[in-house]
């Protein structure tokens, strides 16, 4: 079987690979590819951070013409006016099937919050904020604002793992209503 995953991010793959390994017993391909979200470089709402899960997981597909594909997004939403971590997954099949889930979301501190809605990208700000470089391949926002609890790559293996079940609960089901038939 192959597998496309929609990112070059090291955080991302780590995830996909963590969690599709240890769920499949296939024999197992991955193909990782940088692919264009179609959404803004930073996602500001629930809804532009899904679709672009959505968008790279079909671009991927198209791309690796793999059997699976992921697409793994990160953003921002704003919650009665407080700006919170939005994170989103989609995985496509070569039958078109289209699953998503979400994650973790945590409230921003206000000074972060104010240059996101200044225009900027929450991991450049997270470098600057923390005095480092490539925060989005590692620990994350998430990891830093949870004190190191979890990481960027755990956070998205809860989403794959939302993905992952939802894909063996269907391939169940779909068996299921064929017997019954």
């Amino acid at each position: 079987m192959k597998v496309g995953i929609g990112t070059t991010n090291k955080a991302k793959v780590g995830a996909v690979l963590s969690v599709v390994t240890k769920h499949f017993h296939d024999i197992l391909t991955f193909e990782h590819i940088s692919v264009d979200s179609g959404v803004s470089a930073q996602p500001i709402s629930t809804e532009e951070t899904r679709q672009g899960a959505i968008n790279r997981a079909k671009n991927t597909l198209a791309e690796t013409n793999a059997d699976m594909a992921f697409g793994l997004e990160g953003g921002v939403t704003m919650i009665d006016g407080i700006m919170y971590l939005c994170n989103w997954g989609a995985l496509v099949l070569s039958n078109g099937q289209v699953l998503t889930a979400a994650g973790a979301q945590i409230p921003l501190p206000k000074e972060i919050a104010v240059q996101i809605e200044d225009g900027l990208e929450l991991g450049p700000v997270m470098d600057e904020f923390v005095h480092q470089l490539d925060t989005r391949q590692n620990i994350g926002a998430i990891g830093i604002f949870t004190d190191g609890m979890i990481d960027r790559k755990e956070m998205f293996e809860h989403i794959l793992q939302q993905l992952v079940g939802q894909y063996f609960f269907y391939q169940k089901y779909a068996k299921k209503q064929d017997n019954a038939r």
